[in-house]
């Protein structure tokens, strides 16, 4: 069930969608920006400020566009209850992954590198994959036509990798100071995938409310 104030034009909800999606294009940067340091050697203190006001602006958009959303319940009543409780946990789901974004930034600060790791080349095509999916996320709010099938098949197959990862690490026999790092860095690019994931499915398919008949 896609939003239904997309087919009745209703623009006092449309406009929360639009800057829902420059929020995970905000999102994005900051992700590709922490993962540089991480993976690429640049040093964390060129990007912390542009990652963490970024990361302001995603949460001060969030808070902006609840109230919003509140005073248009207020204004409209509970009609469109379902949609709006979909957005709210829409920009919910955006925030959390911009703060996921920081706590990739937070590793790299700590003195963690995956620069000269072996499998630096499997770390860098998983962390351009999960970038993508910030760019499809993007299209499909944009669109709102519902979630592809092959975005749902894709976005399900890299959090299987990911946890098999997790998996990997927690029966590792590699010191704790290669393995853990690793485990709290895959932790965060599992749950960023999943508030995505999350972030598009709230978007198109919004919450029944008991006696709401839409």
């Amino acid at each position: 069930m896609v939003l239904s104030f997309f087919r009745g034009g209703d623009s006092g909800l449309d406009h929360v969608v639009t800057r829902s999606v420059a929020m995970v294009t905000d999102a994005r940067h900051s992700f590709d920006l922490a993962c540089t340091a991480l993976m690429s050697g640049a040093d964390p203190r060129l990007i912390a400020d542009d990652v963490r006001e970024t990361d302001l602006r995603i949460n001060a958009n969030e808070q902006q566009l609840r109230g919003e959303l509140a005073v248009h319940i207020s204004v409209h009543g509970p009609n469109d209850i379902g949609e709006v409780i979909g957005l709210i946990l829409l920009l919910k789901k955006i925030e959390r992954v911009g703060d996921h974004a920081k706590n990739i930034l937070d590793l790299a600060e700590s003195g963690v590198s995956f620069v000269n790791e072996s499998d630096i080349d499997g770390l860098l095509e998983e962390r351009r994959i999960v970038s993508g999916f910030f760019t499809e996320a993007s299209e499909i709010l944009a669109e709102h036509d519902g979630i592809p099938q092959s975005f749902r098949e894709r976005v399900d197959a890299m959090t299987s990798q990911i946890q098999l990862r997790i998996d990997g690490y927690m029966t590792s026999e590699q010191p704790g100071h290669q393995v853990v790092p690793r485990a709290v860095y895959h932790r965060y690019l599992k749950r960023i995938v999943a508030n995505l994931n999350s972030a598009v499915f709230a978007a198109t398919e919004p919450v029944r409310v008991a006696g709401n008949s839409d």
